[in-house]
C-alpha cells in the first residue's frame, strides 16, 4: 500500500455519504448544499460521494465549504469526460485543497453511454492518459464490479468503489484486491421499520438500476435469478442490497459490509422524495453509527 492510498483510507474513515442531490448545480440550492456538507463533516462522516456523472466542478463548492471531509465522484464516466480534463480538474483542487478530492471513475453502461465499446480496454487507455498527465494512481478509484476491473483498481488505482452490491460481493472484492487498496462499497438505506413500506420505497428506486446490464449481470453472478432482477426486484434482492428496519437492524447491515472487508461504506439514503437533501436522515444515520 503506497503512502497516498494509506492517507486516503485514513481520511475517509469508516463511513461516508453517497448523494446525487449534493452534485446539483442549480445556483438557488448552492447555499443549502454547502451548509449540508459542513454539517456532514461535523456529524463525523469522512467522505461525500457525488452521485451521477459528477466531476471536479461539482466537488469544488463542497470542498470550499468544509475543512476536512473528502469529496469524491461516484462516478465520473470515462465516455463523457476527457482524461486530460479530469486530470486538470483534479490538479486544480489538489493545489488549493490537497488530499480533499478523489476521482472516482467508471465505464457506465451501454444504454447510457454513446459509443460504448470495449469498456475494459477503454478504461486501461484512460488510466494511461491520466498517468501521462501526471495524475498519480493514489488519488483515483474505480467503480469496479467484475474481476478484471477489480484488478485494475488494485494495480492502477487506490482501490474500488462498487455500487449496488452485497456483503458477499464485498468479500470477493476484498480477496481480489488484497489488504492494501481502499474498498468502499455503496449501500442504500431506507430509514423505515415497516416491511411493506420500506420495500416499496426501495423497489421504486431500485427499478431504474435493474434496467442496466452491468448491474444485473453482477447480481446474477452473485447467485440471484432473472426473477430477482425483474419487476423492481424481489424481496430477496431488496433485502440484500438495502439496509432497512430499526436502528439496530440497519447498523447490523452496515456492519456486515465492514465485516466482509469494506474499509469504508458509502451510505445512500433512499426516500420517497429524492429531490431534497435528507438532512434529518443523515443525522439519524450518524447517531446510529456512533
Amino acid at each position: 500500500m503506497n503512502e497516498a492510498t494509506a492517507s486516503l483510507k485514513e481520511s475517509v474513515g469508516p463511513y461516508g455519504v453517497w448523494s446525487g442531490q449534493l452534485r446539483a448545480e442549480d445556483p438557488e440550492g448552492a447555499a443549502e448544499r454547502a451548509e449540508a456538507a459542513a454539517e456532514l463533516e461535523q456529524l463525523g462522516y469522512g467522505a461525500v460521494w457525488l452521485g451521477g456523472n459528477s466531476a471536479a466542478r461539482n466537488a469544488a463548492p463542497l470542498i470550499r465549504a468544509t475543512s476536512r471531509i473528502v469529496v469524491g465522484t461516484s462516478i465520473q464516466s470515462i465516455w463523457e469526460h476527457r482524461a486530460s480534463e479530469a486530470a486538470a480538474g483534479f490538479a486544480e483542487l489538489e493545489v488549493s485543497h490537497p488530499g480533499r478530492f478523489v476521482l472516482g471513475l467508471g465505464v457506465s453502461h451501454g444504454p447510457l453511454a454513446q459509443g460504448y465499446r470495449r469498456p475494459y480496454s477503454t478504461m486501461v487507455g484512460y488510466l494511461d492518459e491520466l498517468d501521462r498527465a501526471g495524475m498519480r494512481s493514489g488519488h483515483r478509484v474505480l467503480a469496479a464490479l467484475g474481476p478484471k476491473m477489480l484488478d485494475l483498481s488494485r494495480d492502477r488505482a487506490a482501490g474500488a468503489i462498487p455500487y449496488l452490491v452485497t456483503p458477499e460481493h464485498t468479500a470477493r472484492a476484498r480477496e481480489r484486491l488484497g489488504a492494501g487498496p481502499l474498498l468502499a462499497p455503496e449501500l442504500k438505506v431506507v430509514l423505515d421499520a415497516d416491511p411493506s413500506r420500506a420495500r416499496a420505497t426501495a423497489r421504486a428506486y431500485l427499478a431504474m438500476y435493474l434496467k442496466l446490464p452491468n448491474y444485473t449481470k453482477n447480481l446474477l453472478n452473485l447467485g440471484f435469478t432473472d426473477a430477482d432482477v425483474t419487476g423492481g426486484g424481489s424481496d430477496r434482492l431488496v433485502d440484500a442490497v438495502f439496509a432497512w428496519g430499526d436502528d439496530s437492524t440497519i447498523r447490523a447491515r452496515v456492519d456486515a459490509f465492514r465485516t466482509a472487508g469494506a474499509d469504508h461504506v458509502a451510505l445512500q439514503l433512499v426516500e420517497d422524495d429524492m429531490s431534497r437533501l435528507p438532512r434529518e436522515g443523515w443525522r439519524r444515520l450518524a447517531a446510529l453509527l456512533a
